[in-house]
């Protein structure tokens, strides 16, 4: 069975500032997502993870190799593609309802569907009775569930995001992750997701992709089977804390490597 994205020998590299060397942030990097996937990518500030998100997303060109989705060669951003950034996102010059329905009016898709759309995605999200509120009236939990609604309006083949509840506090953090995992295993939508919180990477994942220190690599992938649905107690069990210990040892080994390289 074909895969829903496929990256292959995808590596990239920065000319040197000033003259000075180029930096290759991302050693040729394989890797197949099945559909209905939710892939954690794991590792230590700047080792490409982003990078490699950025790329998936159309918004960088690779310097070799090529991704695929639905057996398509990505070269520019598109609406099959969700992407949740970790900075809010929001236009600041329209309410919640027109931010998340801006895909969709830029497609043509007409406005009686997209109050439908719109009105779906407010309730999902936990935000009816917000439609109308500016962004800068919203904490950063909220602003972060709009920016998500909107990627999800669009109906993306895949949804990507880069540590989106990065900015959040701890407990707004968790309250996320439940929600997003609870749209995940309601829709099953494809979704690669980087962070470089260990819980975070098990809780959500079906599997997650341990990346070297940079130039970033992949370098160890480790399946989560842990049942569905999951809420926060999981993160007590002996099985979860068995595939954080082992993931603990593996980005501590790449933070030490990076730590002696500077």
């Amino acid at each position: 069975m074909r895969p829903k994205l496929l990256v292959e020998n995808v590596s990239r590299v920065f000319p040197g500032v000033h003259g000075g060397a180029p930096v290759t942030a991302l050693q040729p990097t394989n890797l197949s997502v099945p559909e209905n996937d939710f892939i954690t990518l794991l590792g230590p500030s700047g080792c490409g993870k982003s990078t490699l998100l950025r790329i998936v997303a159309g918004l960088d060109r690779p310097t070799t190799g090529r991704v695929l989705l639905d057996g398509r060669e990505v070269t520019k951003p598109g609406p099959e593609r969700g992407m949740v950034f970790q900075s809010y996102t929001l236009f600041p010059w329209l309410n919640v309802a027109q931010n998340i329905a801006y895909g969709l009016a830029e497609r043509g898709v007409p406005e009686a569907r997209r109050r439908e759309i719109v009105d779906h995605y407010l309730a999902r999200m936990g935000l009816t009775g917000f439609a109308s509120h500016w962004p800068k009236q919203l904490s950063g939990g909220m602003q972060q569930r709009v920016a998500i609604a909107r990627a999800l309006a669009n109906d993306p083949a895949i949804l990507l995001l880069d540590e989106p509840f990065g900015a959040l506090d701890n407990q707004t953090r968790a309250l996320m992750q439940e929600l997003l995992l609870g749209i995940w295993e309601r829709d099953r939508k494809t979704v690669l997701f980087v962070t470089h919180d260990i819980e975070e990477a098990i809780f959500l994942a079906s599997r997650v992709l341990v990346m070297t220190a940079r130039p970033g690599r992949i370098k160890a992938e480790v399946p989560v089977d842990l049942p569905h649905p999951r809420d926060y107690r999981m993160k007590t069990t002996p099985e979860f804390n068995a595939l954080k210990a082992r993931l603990t040892e593996e980005i501590r080994a790449e933070a030490v490597l990076a730590a002696e390289e500077h």
